[in-house]
C-alpha cells in the first residue's frame, strides 16, 4: 500500500463496520476454484479467464452495481484473479503458505468488486489492488506473530518495509541497527526512531510461548523462570503492620498537642491540600509568622513524642523476647 493511503479495512473499522460483516454478500468463487488444493493447477486454471476490455468492464460493473447481477460480478472477480496471485507472490517472504495469501487476496478482490464505482473513471484493477494488499497484509499481521502487532500505521509501515530498507542500506548484520541506520529508516518512513528499534528487534527474534518446555524432556516451562518483582505476602503483611503502628503512634502523639496546635498541624502537613499561612492567620486572628512558629513547635512535639513511643516499644519487645527465652 502507498504510505499515504489508508488501509481499506482500517477505514471500514473507523466507520464502525467489522471486517467480517463487510465481507458478507460478496461475489464468490466456485468451490472448485481454490488455491488451497493444488496451487500449480489453480494458477493454470485462472489463466483461462480472459482479461476485460475497458468498456466491457464498465458495463459489467454497472450491471452488478445497479442490478445486482451476480454473473457480472463473478466475471469481474475471475478476470482479476491473476492480479491477486501476482500481488500475493510478492508477500512470500513472510513464511506463510502462498495459497493462503492468495485466498486472502481473493477476499480483498471480492470486496473491491462490491464497492467499485465505474463512474469514477478508473479501472477496477487500480482500485482493487489496495483492497487485495490490505486483505493480505491484515492476514500476515494476524498470523505472523503470537503477540498482536501492526496496530498503528507506523508499525505497519515498518513491518512491510523494514527488511527491504535494511537490504538497500546493507544493514544485514545481526542485532540492533546502528543509530545512523535507525535515523535514516525513521526519516524515510516518517516514523519515530523508537518504533524502528522495537520493530527490528521483534522481526529479528521469533515469538515463543511461555508455556513451551525449556527442554524436550522435562516439565519445566519458560514461565517458571520469570521473576515476580512484586513484594511477597510476608513483606506486604510486614509493611501493613508497620504502617498501622505508625498511624496509631501519630494519633496518640497528636493528642498531646493543644487544639490550636493540632488543627494547624493537620491543616498544614496532614491533608492532601494544605492550607496556606494566610488562611490560618485569618482564622485565628494572628500573623502568618505566628502561625509558622506554632506549626514548627507542634512538629517538634510530635517528633519527640513518636521517638519516645518507638523507644518504649523497642524496650517492651526486648523484654518480652528475654522473658520468652528464659522459659
Amino acid at each position: 500500500m502507498g504510505e499515504s493511503a489508508k488501509c481499506p479495512f482500517t477505514a471500514l473499522r473507523e466507520r464502525g463496520i467489522p471486517v467480517s460483516a463487510a465481507t458478507t454478500n460478496l461475489p464468490s468463487l466456485p468451490s472448485s476454484l481454490s488455491p488451497e488444493g493444488n496451487l500449480s493447477r489453480y494458477l493454470s486454471e485462472i489463466r483461462k479467464f480472459p482479461l476485460l476490455e475497458p468498456q466491457q468492464e464498465f458495463m459489467l460493473a454497472k450491471a452488478w452495481r445497479e442490478h445486482g447481477d451476480t454473473k457480472a460480478a463473478h466475471q469481474l472477480v475471475t478476470s482479476h484473479l491473476r492480479l491477486v496471485a501476482k500481488i500475493a507472490m510478492g508477500y512470500r517472504g513472510y513464511g506463510l503458505p502462498v495459497a493462503e495469501l492468495i485466498s486472502e487476496g481473493n477476499v480483498g478482490m471480492m470486496q473491491a468488486v462490491k464497492r467499485f464505482d465505474p463512474d469514477r473513471g478508473f479501472r477496477l484493477a487500480t482500485y482493487a489492488m489496495w483492497w487485495i494488499r490490505a486483505s493480505i497484509q491484515e492476514y500476515i499481521l494476524h498470523s505472523w506473530s503470537l503477540v498482536k502487532m501492526g496496530t498503528t500505521a507506523a508499525q505497519k509501515k515498518l513491518f512491510f518495509n523494514l527488511r527491504k530498507l535494511k537490504g538497500q542500506m546493507q544493514a544485514i548484520e545481526e542485532g540492533d541497527l546502528s543509530p545512523e541506520h535507525v535515523s535514516k529508516i525513521a526519516t524515510r518512513l516518517g516514523v519515530p526512531e523508537e518504533e524502528v528499534v522495537n520493530m527490528n528487534r521483534r522481526l529479528a527474534a521469533p515469538d515463543s510461548s511461555l508455556n513451551a518446555a525449556v527442554k524436550a524432556e522435562g516439565d519445566m516451562e519458560w514461565q517458571d523462570w520469570l521473576v515476580d518483582d512484586t513484594p511477597n505476602q510476608e513483606a506486604r503483611l510486614g509493611e501493613s503492620q508497620e504502617m498501622g503502628q505508625r498511624k496509631r503512634m501519630l494519633a496518640q502523639a497528636l493528642k498531646g498537642l493543644s487544639d490550636r496546635e493540632r488543627h494547624i498541624m493537620v491543616e498544614r502537613r496532614l491533608t492532601e491540600e494544605p492550607k496556606t499561612l494566610e488562611d490560618l492567620s485569618a482564622k485565628y486572628g494572628i500573623s502568618r509568622e505566628r502561625v509558622r512558629q506554632i506549626e514548627v513547635r507542634a512538629f517538634d512535639k510530635l517528633q519527640k513524642a513518636m521517638k519516645n513511643m518507638v523507644v518504649e516499644a523497642a524496650t517492651e519487645n526486648s523484654r518480652k523476647a528475654e522473658a520468652h527465652a528464659a522459659r
